[in-house]
């Protein structure tokens, strides 16, 4: 029974071994690699068998870099990842290409061999307008521009400066000029208060002196007449 058990599970080996390559041969041994160029800076590449033009299903082992025209700068080594805008053949960069023209390379060592050459230019793209460029129009220099007046609005302007500065001049006259002196008038009507004043003060100082002087002379005939009697 175990015989037989070993005896299977070599024979499934075995036909494994010899369908992986016959599949493998199925596509050839070649890949076809063509650089079809960037997008947003990111280099784009279709990866195909090159037997017959089957997308390639697994993972790829590939490294890409980029050389400038004038072979100052260069950029990589960077991996390729699948492209879902491009499938099934697409693949691209994680990472991107600054502007500039570029040399770049494409080498895949895994499920195959296979290279791919390509010039590809990166244009310099400008900056999105910001939401305040619309209203530039309403400044000039940075600077709010302000409506001229009115004529209405002007006069009325000058009208309310105008009284309020007679107004100002009106009370500042006021609080500068003396007090009126009294008239004739005032002052007599002054003097013959004080004299009515007098006059009764003096009334009646005699009316006191009177009384006195009665009191004393009723007491002197009391006394003459109690002596008499």
């Amino acid at each position: 029974m175990r015989i037989r058990i070993v005896l299977s599970a070599t024979l499934t080996a075995l036909g494994l071994m010899f369908l992986i390559p016959a599949a493998a041969h199925a596509h050839g041994d070649t890949l076809k690699v063509v650089v079809t160029g960037q997008r947003a800076g990111h280099v784009t590449t279709d990866i195909t068998w090159e037997n017959d033009g089957d997308a390639i299903d697994e993972n790829v082992a590939a490294t890409v870099n980029a050389v400038s025209v004038d072979g100052t700068r260069t950029m990589g080594p960077w991996r390729l990842v699948r492209d879902p805008a491009a499938a099934p053949a697409g693949w691209t960069t994680a990472e991107t290409l600054p502007p500039g023209s570029w040399k770049v390379t494409v080498e895949v060592g895994f499920p195959a061999l296979g290279k791919g050459e390509l010039e590809v230019g990166v244009p310099v793209v400008d900056p999105a307008p910001t939401t305040g460029a619309g209203t530039t129009g309403a400044t000039t220099g940075g600077t709010p521009a302000v409506s001229a007046p009115t004529p209405d609005a002007a006069s009325a302007s000058a009208s309310g400066s105008g009284s309020r500065s007679g107004s100002a001049a009106a009370t500042s006259a006021d609080a500068s000029s003396p007090a009126p002196a009294p008239s004739g008038t005032q002052a007599a009507s002054g003097a013959d208060g004080a004299a009515v004043w007098w006059t009764t003060a003096g009334v009646a100082v005699t009316a006191l002196a009177g009384a006195g002087v009665g009191l004393l002379l009723r007491r002197r005939r009391m006394r003459g007449a109690c002596r008499t009697s």
